[in-house]
């Protein structure tokens, strides 16, 4: 439905609506970042103390923290096709919530596990919440929307561990509490005013294991003109995405000596840039040069970005590429864009959900890749003077994220299917 199609109250009403899914997101975002200062200091303090076996049992949560994503995005992206996203969106907050007090009282290590895994599961629904946007937002608009969402998560991410970080030094647990109640929050405001966005005659037929388990959503990408390469340009830039928060701090830390203050003001000055440009520039960018555009600017940005990262020989030289690469930002929003435009509203959840099987293969296999890497130029550094290796290797994904793009990231628009009606209905009124 066009912008011209709607009444005078629906428009305020899918604002609303917009709101609460980018409240959702951003409070979600900062309850996951209030973790991230926090988790590997309790697993060590689970573990009597051991710094080793902590960054094992470090690793094993990640690891499983993503293979939850990818067996439980696709499930609950299909529920959300099926039954309406606004069940699905409650539910998981709900969970969310239940679950950070879970982990907030676990006993041992093993109760802290079980938490985490609940965690991935219920943390799922970030593939509803996309299908929501789709479903609110006309095909012209969402790349626009879909920035505005990511920005949400870049700002959560920004607040989240430095007010984890303050949280944790009064009691360990303290930050567990606060995002279970920012969850509960967010849920109870949710039950109050979300209305849902996918009516009962545009839901699928019926729910199918076939097409819902991770391998089975996947195919769905194979079944649209240009999907399947389009979500191979996301999927290589969550990729390349994963070099940051894995080898950051140790390649700065080795290369420039940087103090954690300076990489405090780092995280921040680069994390500003970021919601700067996916909250105020992609609309307008959008807007005058299309998603096509938008894809390959990102994707040029991201390997400018990351080459010039690789190459700093200095700390000061390192942040002057920070402005270039806050415009790889432009990539996501874009791509979403386009890969919404293919499929028909009653598989927006199924795509969302094949997107974060695609993440969590990503959040799987990244951190050991760029691990490595990044180990194996320091041991050779003194022959192979390389110390940026593992940030090239990402510059890389994102040239080869640019050529796929330039063959398929064009404008498509999905037929609609035979079963709907040629009237799209406004969003109805639940709960």
């Amino acid at each position: 439905m066009s912008e011209i199609d709607m009444t005078a109250d629906e428009r305020p009403r899918r604002r609303a609506a917009f709101g609460f899914i980018f409240a959702s997101a951003l409070m979600t975002s900062i309850s996951f970042g209030l973790m991230i200062p926090i988790l590997p200091n309790l697993i060590r303090q689970l573990t009597g103390g051991d710094t080793a076996a902590a960054s094992d049992w470090n690793v094993v949560f990640a690891t499983t923290w993503g293979l939850m994503q990818f067996i439980v995005g696709p499930i609950l992206g299909m529920l959300s096709d099926r039954v309406g996203r606004r069940p699905i969106l409650l539910i998981s907050n709900f969970g969310l919530a239940v679950d950070f007090l879970f982990m907030a009282f676990a006993p041992t290590l093993w109760w802290l596990f079980v938490g985490r895994i609940l965690n991935g599961v219920t943390a799922a629904s970030f593939s509803t919440g996309g299908a929501y946007v789709a479903d609110i937002t006309p095909p012209e608009h969402r790349a626009k929307n879909f920035g505005m969402l990511t920005s949400a998560f870049s700002m959560g991410f920004l607040v989240g561990p430095t007010l984890g970080g303050f949280l944790g030094d009064i009691n360990i647990r303290l930050p567990f509490l606060v995002a279970a109640g920012l969850t509960a929050l967010n849920w109870f405001y949710g039950l109050l005013i979300l209305p849902e966005s996918l009516p009962a005659e545009r839901r699928l037929a019926r729910f199918e294991w076939t097409r819902a388990n991770p391998l089975g959503s996947l195919r769905l990408l194979q079944s649209h003109p240009g999907l399947l390469s389009l979500a191979g340009v996301g999927f290589l830039f969550q990729l390349a995405q994963i070099v940051l928060p894995q080898v950051f701090v140790l390649y700065t830390t080795w290369r420039y000596h940087w103090s954690m203050s300076v990489l405090g003001l780092t995280f921040l000055i680069t994390g500003v840039m970021g919601v700067i440009v996916q909250m105020f520039l992609v609309g307008p960018a959008v807007a005058r040069f299309g998603e096509r555009r938008l894809v390959l600017i990102g994707c040029v940005a991201g390997a400018l970005g990351f080459a010039w990262y690789g190459s700093a020989s200095a700390g000061w030289a390192y942040l002057m590429a920070a402005p270039i690469f806050a415009f790889s930002g432009f990539l996501m929003p874009g791509v979403q864009g386009l890969m919404s435009q293919r499929v028909p509203p009653n598989q927006q959840g199924q795509l969302q959900g094949a997107n974060q099987s695609l993440q969590g293969i990503a959040g799987i296999i990244g951190p050991s890749i760029f691990g490595l890497t990044f180990a194996f130029s320091v041991r050779h550094n003194s022959t192979l003077h390389l110390p940026g290796l593992a940030i090239y290797l990402a510059g890389g994904l994102f040239v080869l994220a640019f050529l796929l793009a330039w063959g398929f990231a064009h404008p498509h628009r999905a037929p609609a299917p035979a079963a709907l009606s040629l009237a799209i209905k406004a969003p109805e009124k639940s709960g």
